[in-house]
């Protein structure tokens, strides 16, 4: 198994519960995210009722689809993502734990700490370099267009 690790923080002019509420809007993502830069296309909520533990999604990315939960759920504060990658035959090839855990500086910034977690399985462990330079090439990317989302409005 290859593991990948790191951080990013950055400031956003925004209260945090609006920060918090843009990030676990799942199926929101779709309007802030990067068009260009990232590979993500869309994002489905696939179970019924509010965001919070348990509740599961799909991305839709240039690469394919993958499922995904959300595993912590702390309003304002903490908001933890997993999804998976299989093999046709149903082997684990990878997955990955994009976390953010929010922290408000006064009343109009929050800081964002985004922290990334990625595992590949298997054979896959021979990509994990690759898997690595394109997790932290998305994540910046996302996280630069949630600070940029709420920048547009100002």
């Amino acid at each position: 198994m290859g593991v990948v690790e790191f951080e990013l923080a950055r400031v956003v002019h925004a209260p945090i519960g609006d920060v918090f509420d843009r990030l676990a809007d799942i199926e929101g993502h779709s309007e802030w995210m990067p068009k260009r830069g990232s590979i993500h296309r869309t994002s489905e909520q696939t179970s019924p009722g509010p965001v919070g533990v348990g509740t599961t999604y799909v991305d839709h990315t240039s690469v394919g689809s993958t499922p995904g939960d959300v595993v912590e759920f702390e309003r304002p504060t903490r908001i933890v993502y997993h999804w998976w990658d299989r093999s046709r035959g149903g082997r684990l090839k990878a997955e990955g734990w994009p976390g953010y855990r929010l922290e408000a500086k006064g009343d109009h910034t929050t800081i964002v700490h985004h922290h990334a977690r990625l595992e590949t399985h298997g054979l896959h462990h021979l990509a994990t370099p690759v898997y690595a330079l394109l997790a932290r090439r998305e994540r910046t990317a996302t996280v630069e267009a949630l600070q940029a989302s709420f920048h547009a409005h100002d």
